[in-house]
């Protein structure tokens, strides 16, 4: 697109933001009327905070962060195409998924925001597993209401609704408490058949929770649920002003209904119909494989989610990605500059990830793990990041670099192993998140874990923000396709693609590495009851 069009197309409004709270940054993205078209982005970081022992956002925090990803566009917008958006033609609001946001009738949160990276759920995760006959995740939002109500927290009878980050943000900006129904379905089980909560268990739950909190009735509490490509609400006055402190942005604008990260990330990598998969990797890791048939059986390493358009979904959720290899990325930057050579951030991990590839195919025996919250699927209750070796294991700058690139897939590989064991078929899975930005390195050690090909494309690193951009200009043609048809044929129809073949010797070194890996939890389970 020429400048002049881009202009064109930015002052008329026939544009799609998006808006995505990541673990550590706010992105937002603005598409055109094509939705490969990027036009500008914009970012914000932040960081959770541990106080009082739970991970949590203030709220102060998601609106500055907003407000100053938002701004970040806007000075993009005027260093490329010399102009200030008054409106878009939709607007999309993703967000890590989970948590739990509990208000009171006058809308006032009744305690801090619970993220997803909290794990004190495990009795009602337990409790709601047995009574529900499926898997209800430590991090998923009813696991978290139902343990304040096991614990008799004195906020359960004044909550009068609970939603998600992305939830929250899109009902402050449009007035409207809704989710897209892949968000919805990290918060209470979706019956695919309706694209709405399971009627059968909110039945069971109400049941479960009569005496212990008679005035609990889930289905009241719960966003209303909407699929890909209905309109979730329009920008209010009260949420421009939020978005936009300047007054630039007029209200009136559609929004398609709030996502939370899998959801864009599978829109992000075209994997929305069956056969499909992706991981995303950030400061947190998973696994998405849009299923063509149900599971045989529950698992606990297994999530049953949706993808937006509310097709089922077997999650594999890792609490621990790629933070704990971006503090060792730090330590190597400030040794280089101490040592008189200043070199940005992406020049430290390019460097350090094509060390990788010269370290032995198990990574000489060293063993990192990246655990710095609980991690279910390990069985760790709180995180002890740790590098463990063996006096006979060879400690190099490439095993190490290995290690840590191989530690931060290690508990996804154990809960791929679970999906692999039910006979899941998958035709390709595409991965995305900023790890992948260094080329061949990453993608290619993730295709040796999965032992299966692995594809990149081209908007790799722009990730989650992309996804829901594209999801706010599907609006537009809902009517006309359903979302996989869309992504086929007007988004990716000529996107380039890298595909990573595994490499023999890298499939066997890994699983030598995740056998090491498997045995080593010990220690870790050791230093958290040590530490």
């Amino acid at each position: 697109m020429t400048t002049d069009a881009a202009r064109a197309a930015i002052l008329e409004g026939r544009t799609s933001l998006g808006i995505e709270f990541g673990s550590t940054r706010i992105k937002a993205c603005l598409v055109g009327e094509d939705p490969t078209d990027v036009l500008a982005v914009g970012s914000h970081e932040w960081e959770n905070e541990f106080v009082d022992r739970r991970w949590t956002y203030s709220l102060e925090s998601v609106w500055s962060g907003l407000q100053s990803a938002y701004a970040d566009l806007v000075a993009d917008l005027r260093r490329r195409h010399d102009v200030v958006p008054e409106t878009f033609g939709a607007i999309g609001v993703s967000a890590m998924m989970h948590g739990y946001l509990a208000f009171d009738a006058d809308g006032e949160l009744l305690v801090p925001f619970r993220t997803w990276r909290n794990t004190s759920t495990g009795p009602a995760s337990a409790e709601l597993g047995e009574r529900f006959g499926v898997n209800i995740p430590l991090r998923w939002s009813i696991a978290h209401l139902h343990q304040a109500v096991l614990d008799d927290e004195p906020h359960v009878p004044r909550i009068a609704s609970f939603t998600t980050l992305a939830g929250y943000v899109h009902w402050k900006l449009t007035g409207r408490n809704v989710l897209g129904v892949g968000d919805a379905s990290g918060m209470f089980p979706i019956d695919s058949a309706t694209n709405d909560y399971d009627a059968r268990l909110i039945g069971i739950y109400d049941e479960l929770v009569a005496d212990r909190a008679p005035g609990v009735k889930v289905a009241e509490l719960l966003p209303e649920v909407l699929p890909a490509g209905r309109v979730a609400g329009e920008l209010t006055e009260a949420g421009a002003a939020l978005l936009d402190p300047t007054g630039a942005v007029r209200a009136g604008i559609p929004f398609c209904p709030p996502e939370g990260d899998a959801g864009t990330g599978m829109v992000a990598t075209n994997a929305v119909s069956p056969r499909t998969g992706n991981v995303s990797a950030g400061t947190s890791i998973f696994a998405m494989v849009v299923l063509e048939h149900p599971l045989a059986n529950a698992h606990d390493e297994l999530d049953l989610v949706t993808t937006p358009a509310g097709d089922p979904v077997a999650m594999v959720h890792c609490n621990n990605g790629a933070s704990e290899l971006a503090a060792w990325a730090g330590v190597f930057g400030r040794f280089a500059a101490a040592a008189g050579v200043e070199l940005d951030g992406d020049a430290v991990f390019g460097t350090l990830f094509r060390e990788a590839l010269e370290g032995e195919a198990d990574a000489g025996g060293l063993i990192a793990y990246n655990h710095l919250a609980g991690e279910p699927i390990a069985g760790l209750e709180e995180g002890r990041p740790m590098v463990v070796r063996t006096p006979d294991s060879r400690l190099t700058l490439a095993n190490l670099m290995r290690a840590h690139i191989y530690g931060v897939y290690g508990t996804l590989a154990l809960g791929m192993r679970v999906l692999h064991g039910e006979g899941v078929g998958l035709d390709r899975m595409f991965a995305h998140g900023g790890i992948f930005r260094t080329a061949g390195v990453a993608q290619r050690f993730l295709a040796g874990a999965l032992d299966a090909p692995v594809a990149v494309g081209e908007t790799a690193s722009e990730g989650g923000a992309w996804g829901i951009a594209v999801l706010a200009a599907y609006l537009s043609h809902a009517d006309e396709s359903d979302l996989g048809t869309y992504l086929d044929e007007r988004v990716f129809a000529g996107a380039a693609i890298d595909v990573a073949e595994p490499d023999p010797t890298d499939v066997a070194g890994f699983a030598a590495y995740l056998d090491r890996y498997a045995a080593g939890l010990a220690a870790e389970a050791a230093a958290v009851e040590a530490l």
